[in-house]
This record gives C-alpha cells, sequence and structure tokens, in this order.
C-alpha cells in the first residue's frame, strides 16, 4: 500500500476488538513512526503504553479529575491505549513546532497501526490537563499530554468505509499577491 492509499484509506474505529498487537509489534512501528519532520531532530515526544491494569488506574485518574468516584469506563474500551506526550526539549524551537511533531508521530503511528490489520482511534478531553491524569502519566514539566490511541483488533463487521474525499482545491491556495 502506498501512502496515498493509506491516507485515503484511513479512518477511526470507535469499536475495536480484544487483540492488540504485542510490545515487539508496537515497537517496530514506533520505530517507524518516529521518522516524521523533526526541526533539529529534538524527539520532542515519548509514547506511553497502556493495557489492563493501566487502563483501569487512567479510568480512577478520569473520574477524579471530574470529581466522580469509580471508574471512568471509556478507558476500557481497548485493550491498548498509547498515550501521546509533547515533550518539550528545547526553548530555540518552537513549543507549537514540537507539539506539531508528537502530533506527527501519533498520526503516523495510526496509519502504521491501521495498515497493520489493527483498529485505531484518537481520543481526547478536558480531563487531559488535569493533574490527577497528568500525575497518572508520570508526566514531567514541559510535557503534555496530547490524548491516546486507542487500539484493538478491527471487528468482522466494521461499518463500511463512507467517501470522505476532502476537496483538496477548497483548501489549497496561492500565496496572494499584492495589488498596486
Amino acid at each position: 500500500m502506498t501512502a496515498l492509499e493509506a491516507m485515503r484509506a484511513r479512518r477511526s474505529l470507535s469499536k475495536v476488538t480484544d487483540e492488540a498487537p504485542t510490545h515487539d509489534e508496537l515497537v517496530e512501528l514506533v520505530s517507524a513512526a518516529g521518522r516524521v519532520a523533526d526541526h533539529k531532530e529534538l524527539k520532542p515526544w515519548r509514547l506511553i503504553e497502556l493495557r489492563g491494569d493501566d487502563r483501569l488506574m487512567l479510568g480512577r485518574a478520569i473520574a477524579k479529575a471530574e470529581g466522580k468516584k469509580g471508574v471512568y469506563s471509556k478507558p476500557l474500551r481497548a485493550p491498548l491505549l498509547i498515550a501521546v506526550v509533547a515533550s518539550v526539549r528545547s526553548k530555540k524551537v518552537e513549543t507549537w513546532e514540537q507539539e506539531a511533531t508528537a502530533a506527527g508521530v501519533a498520526h503516523a503511528l495510526s496509519l502504521l497501526l491501521d495498515e497493520a490489520g489493527w483498529g485505531v482511534f484518537w481520543r481526547t478531553g478536558d480531563y487531559m490537563r488535569a493533574k490527577a491524569v497528568t500525575k497518572a502519566h508520570g508526566l514531567e514539566k514541559g510535557e503534555r499530554l496530547l490524548g491516546w490511541l486507542y487500539v484493538g483488533g478491527k471487528p468482522e463487521r466494521a461499518r463500511p468505509l463512507h467517501d470522505k474525499t476532502v476537496d483538496g482545491e477548497r483548501f489549497l491556495s496561492r500565496m496572494p499577491r499584492k495589488k498596486r
């Protein structure tokens, strides 16, 4: 599959099965995803693998962040969650650029997971910045949680791919020219 075909076929699967890639399979894909554009090669990102009880710990942290008791159930919707963390490593490179690199790694990884046959969707939420959630992930100063990739098997009866073609002409323009 070419990169163009992978992008055209990409879609989020909000319902996945209980299968997930192994740690070793994931390491190989992360190694490839890490090749995104990266000003000064800072590698301003890291990923946190959440499986099993890690998801319960996250569910408790989210419930706490929302002022509730118990376990928030959304982290249990996939067997593997991958927390995407932007790690600002330099004051000489804009923060937004370092966060964009981390987001690029997450997107590349989602494409690679999809191509490998896994269902993937990216989840965010207001609670991402909550102290309980950032503490549960062990975030340090200069780090920011960008969300989680939820990963699992693709269900046999996944809804059909509907046409999500983007009109490239609508979003592509030329540099404006000064009027004389």
